[in-house]
């Protein structure tokens, strides 16, 4: 049996308006680093491989959680979202979110015309992300013992996509969901990928860190 830790990044700078500007984690993503690293340590602390995408966030929380980076893969690196929503808005009159609540409605329609081939111009076709990641997860899942992966919402959103059949929608509404520094695991047993856990979040259950739950 191969298991898979999934752990997305800390809070990064959730005023950024394009790619570059938000690569980089918040005080308070640091801190949500640092209090899952502890967890880990004080539960089960060993990893066989410690993976991340190339892109500074995912780094940045694998390194604060106290771990050593096995490996960078730019196939863990995240969707384009600015990209995205900049020929959502220019193509077809959809505006980028000014808030969270605009956001819950606008990645939902981002995803839509993207599966849909419907953007013109992006860094990446939704089929292309697609097979990065599957391929990525199939390859840890032949991989022994356990693997941690830090990485973003969209590539979990789309992990869990290819290990419950997910459809497009589905997938959208999951990355909704995903909080920052949040913990999924996936068990590859009988040749199947199954889900083991979603979004949790055991660092940040006391009531004293509540207002570190966030999802951007």
């Amino acid at each position: 049996m191969a298991e898979i830790i999934l752990v997305r990044h800390g809070q990064a700078n959730a005023q950024a308006t394009d790619e570059a500007s938000y690569d980089r984690l918040s005080d308070l993503g640091r801190q949500q680093a640092d209090w899952l690293g502890v967890h880990m340590r004080t539960t089960n602390p060993h990893f066989d491989r410690v993976l991340t995408g190339t892109l500074s966030r995912q780094a940045d929380t694998a390194r604060g959680m106290g771990y050593e980076i096995t490996t960078q893969d730019p196939r863990l690196n995240e969707l384009s979202y600015f990209s995205l929503a900049h020929a959502l808005e220019d193509q077809h009159g959809i505006p980028a979110p000014r808030d969270a609540t605009e956001f819950a409605t606008h990645l939902p329609q981002v995803i839509d015309h993207w599966t849909r081939n419907r953007l013109e111009g992006v860094p990446e076709r939704f089929d292309a992300f697609t097979d990065r990641i599957t391929a990525a997860l199939d390859e840890a899942c032949h991989m022994p013992g356990r693997t941690l992966i830090v990485t973003s919402g969209g590539v979990i959103g789309m992990a869990l996509r290819h290990t419950l059949g997910l459809e497009n929608g589905g997938m959208a509404k999951i990355m909704l969901q995903i909080m920052n520094s949040s913990v999924h695991r996936l068990e590859y047993v009988h040749d199947m990928l199954m889900l083991g856990a979603f979004n949790a979040t055991p660092h940040l259950d006391s009531p004293d860190r509540a207002h570190a739950r966030t999802f951007v």
